[in-house]
This record gives structure tokens, sequence and C-alpha cells, in this order.
């Protein structure tokens, strides 16, 4: 009676502390926001929250744009015909597709979430425990990267339209290291050191990402003994359809001008070209065959193509970057009759404005195939990333709701954008759903074994040296709790994946009235796992 009679007063006084809580004295800017009301000062922050957002919605965009870069990069080949004696050139890819989805594409889209871990790691240094946005932020990215994203990615496809796995094999080695991840997860924090985090669990965490990048690659190429003896489906020789790569112009250069995100449409031009990495259109614009006279054929089938080094000029390039930045209306929305629309595109650009300028500073993707953009556009989302941490600590001292909280739901949900917004898209334009659903699966084991391990090595690897003494997690209870709803749930979500594989042929698209059930159920799970891991953290239940 008395333990009973004391577990409901923890309850109530746990409750009590998100109704009432002393006065935060912490600020952003200025000392005086403490003299303001807590509710006005929760609302300057929330919209300072999605403003932040927004950034860092247009500085992903930038990224993927260096980032396709980097993976067209190609290099030169020189074989010598054995019959003819002559030189045959051809130019292979530098990066291998599957090994790109998982590093650039995932690590790409899930950057948000790991810079804002790191960062939390690192203000923390020096500390006895974690801190708890990290951890909290991607354990919530995963769920909404699993239930949203794949609820959306259903009913995307047009009516009647069903897009499967071409490559199964590939998905599957994915889905076990994904598991895996949270499973690895939650025995160290229940099973083998109880609310602790040791140096050397931490970097078997890291270290488990290469054995990802190994398993997946051999079976892409199907290396005996270490690959599921599945086959792959015949794909397409176009990964993405003709008509959605936007990479022709009369001058053959793949949009030279064009970089600034100038609305809806530009951003998922954007976005749509991280997957044109796997249409030979896209490819094939970056050479010019030979004249037929002296055309050979290469011992593959293939032609000898001319690798063209002329491009556009750089300086001009990034000075067009800023007269685009600046610009608030674009040639679309002139053409517009409704005055009330274009009023409201207008708008909608002026806030962009200060965002777009200066992610104009970002170099074009041009040089140096895209690496430096690549690095100027990771150094401005991890500055965005700083400034959303300090902000939510804020949210949580105002309104005295528990940081994992905060982090589940907003952080979430709001660095997770880049995930929903590139998965949306190969949903909608490639003829299956490899990128879309590996893009997924591949984000949640990059979030653990990189998002999670990273920072848990900064920070054990620390007080291993200054104190001989392990990395404490805060509330470990909770989060383990919230470990274990994802984890029932996941099986919810990826059963129901499979049911539509043998029953409609696809895990995409098929008819309206299944795919709207299939978008409610996944939703519904994610509510469950919100709700639940919320009331845990918060000691509730």
């Amino acid at each position: 009676m008395g333990l009973g009679y004391k577990s409901i007063s923890e309850r109530m006084l746990a409750f009590s502390n998100v109704l009432g809580h002393e006065k935060c004295e912490s600020y952003l800017l200025f000392r005086g926001e403490t003299a303001l009301g807590d509710g006005f000062r929760l609302f300057l922050y929330l919209l300072g929250l999605a403003y932040c957002f927004l950034g860092l919605s247009a500085v992903t965009a930038r990224f993927f744009r260096s980032m396709e870069n980097v993976v067209k990069h190609k290099k030169k080949v020189v074989e010598i015909d054995p019959f003819t004696n002559t030189e045959l050139i051809r130019y292979e890819n530098v990066w291998n597709y599957t090994i790109a989805d998982i590093t650039l594409l995932a690590f790409g889209t899930s950057f948000p979430q790991i810079s804002l871990a790191t960062i939390d790691a690192i203000r923390n240094i020096g500390q006895l425990y974690a801190g708890g946005l990290g951890p909290g932020t991607l354990v919530g990215s995963a769920a909404f990267d699993l239930f949203p994203i794949h609820a959306v990615c259903v009913v995307v496809p047009k009516e009647g339209t069903l897009k499967k796995i071409s490559d199964i094999g590939v998905w599957i080695v994915e889905l076990f290291w994904s598991f895996w991840a949270y499973i690895w997860l939650y025995i160290i924090l229940e099973v083998w050191t109880p609310n602790v985090v040791t140096l050397w669990e931490s970097l078997l965490t890291v270290l488990q990402f290469g054995l990802l990048l190994i398993h997946a690659y051999a079976q892409d190429k199907r290396w005996p003994y270490l690959s599921l003896p599945l086959t792959r489906s015949e794909r397409p020789e176009d990964w993405v359809p003709q008509e959605t790569v936007s990479c022709k112009s009369s001058n053959n250069d793949c949009d030279d001008y064009s970089e600034i995100l100038q609305g809806g449409e530009e951003e998922e031009r954007n976005i749509i070209d991280i997957f044109s990495i796997h249409s030979k259109e896209c490819r094939d614009s970056m050479y010019q065959t030979l004249p037929t006279i002296d055309v050979a054929e290469t011992s593959g089938g293939g032609f000898i193509k001319k690798h063209t080094e002329e491009g556009p000029n750089m300086l001009s390039v990034w000075k067009h970057q800023f007269i685009d930045a600046l610009k608030l209306e674009s040639t679309e929305s002139r053409k517009l009759d409704n005055i009330y629309l274009r009023l409201a595109r207008v708008s909608w650009q002026l806030i962009l404005v200060p965002w777009r300028f200066l992610f104009a500073f970002v170099p074009p993707y041009h040089i140096a195939h895209g690496w430096i953009a690549f690095i100027c556009s990771l150094i401005f989302i991890s500055g965005i990333a700083y400034v959303v941490t300090k902000i939510t600590d804020l949210i949580s001292c105002v309104t005295g709701i528990n940081a994992y909280v905060i982090a589940f739901t907003a952080l979430a949900s709001g660095t997770s954008w880049p995930d929903l917004v590139a998965s949306k898209i190969a949903a909608e334009r490639q003829t299956t759903a490899d990128s879309a659903i590996a893009n997924i699966t591949c984000s949640n084991s990059v979030n653990i074994y990189v998002g999670i391990g990273i920072p848990w090595l900064i920070d054990t690897a620390y007080n291993f040296i200054a104190y001989r003494e392990p990395l404490r997690v805060q509330n470990a209870e909770g989060l383990s709790f919230s470990l274990l709803v994802f984890f029932l749930t996941s099986i919810g979500c990826i059963a129901v994946l499979v049911f539509r594989r043998l029953t409609l042929g696809a895990e995409l698209g098929g008819p309206r009235p299944w795919a709207w059930a299939t978008c409610v159920y996944f939703m519904f799970l994610w509510i469950i796992f919100v709700v639940l891991s919320s009331l845990k953290v918060s000691g509730i239940i």
C-alpha cells in the first residue's frame, strides 16, 4: 500500500513539474528576455526554431547539389584493344552507388541530427553525465523516418502505380543493420553496462558503421559467403525517368546558374538531382561522343567518349548566386494571374532572403567536383544546429518540459525534414522504391553508429583520460523504454511492408484505399511511440 502511494505521489510530482516550474533566467540574445512573460518567450523561441528549420532545409538543398557532383565524379581508364592495338578511353564511376547511398545520401540527410548530437556532446564535455538532446533527437528521428516518411512515400505514387524494391538483398542487409543498431543500443544501456557507456562500447558502436558498409557492398557485388543468395530484379535502363532529370540544356551544362532555392519547385528540383546519379541520361551529359568515323567500341559494348572539362566561369556563377538570392519573384510567379497568390509567393521569398543570401557564400558546386561546397554546407548546417540546441534548451527551461520530450517531437521532426523530402521525391520520381526506402533504413543506421557513436566516443574518451570514469546516461531507463517501444512498433511497420509485397507485389503505391489505410496505420504507430516515450521520460508512467 505504501509502495503504491509512493508511486502515485511520484507521478503527480512529475506531472506538476511540467505545469509549474521556476522562472527561467537563461536567455538567447539579451538579458531583457527574462522580463518577458513565459508564454510570449515560448512563442518567440518556437518562431526562431521554425525559422532555423527553414534555413536547415535551404542549406541542405545546396548540400545535396554538391553531394551529387561528388558522386558523379568519374575516373579516366585507358585500355588497349588486343585486336586493333588502339587505345580505348572510357570513364568509370569513382563511387559505388550502394556505398554512396549509405555514406553520402543517408549521411547527408541525417547530418542535421548528427551535428546536433555532436554539438551537444562537445558542450557537455567534461561532465560525467551525457547530454539528453543528442540521443533523444536521434531515437525520435528514427521513429519519424520509419513511420511518417513511410506513410508519405506509400501515398505519393500515382493511383494504381506500384513501386517495389528491385534489390531486395541489399534492403534486407540495410534493414538488419538498422534493427541491430537499436538492439545494440539497448544492450549497452540495460544489459552490458546499465546506465553507463564505456570507451570500448562507444568505439565498437562507431566501428559497426564500417561493417555495415562492407556488408552492403558485398551484397551489392554478390560476394560469395558474405551475401544473400537473392537475385536482383531487372532495373530499367534509366534509374530515373528521363523527363524528371533536369540535366538538359542547349549547352549541355547541368543547371550552371540556378543553384539558389527559389521556392517549392526549385527545392524539389535540387533534391531530385540526388537521384540523378543513377540516371544514364544525366551521366551522359558530362561526355561528348566522338565523330562517327573515330568511334570505337569498347569491350563492354559502350563507346569511347570524350570527357569535357570546360565549365562555366566560376566567378560569374558565384556572382549570380548573390543576384538570385535577392530576387523576390521567379519567372513562374510573374506569370500568375492571381494577385493574392503572387503576393503570398513574394512574401515567402522575402522571409527566405536572409537565408538565401547567407548560403550564397557557399562556393559553386562545380569547383573541385563539389567537395568545397560539400564541406562549406556542412559548416553552415553545424552552425544552425548549434543555434537549435540553444533554443531548445530555452524552450525546456521556459516550459519545464523534459528535454527528451522536446527531442522526441520538435527536434526530431524538424531535423528529419531533409529525409522526408528526399524520400518523397524518390518515391514520386523513381521507377522503383529502392532509394526511397533505403534512405530511411540507412539513415536510421547512421543515426546510431555515427550520430550517437561519435558523440559518445568524444565524451567517453575525455572522461577516461581525465577521470578514469565512464560516461553516465541521464534517464537511461526512459531512453531504453523508448528503444523498446520503437523496436516493437517498427516490427509492425516492416510487417505491413512485407504484407504489401506479398499481396500487391510492391511496397509503395497501389489502390488508393489501401495506400491511405497504410498511411494512417504508420502515423498511428508514430503517435504511439511519441506519446508513450514522452510519458515515460517525464516520469508520468
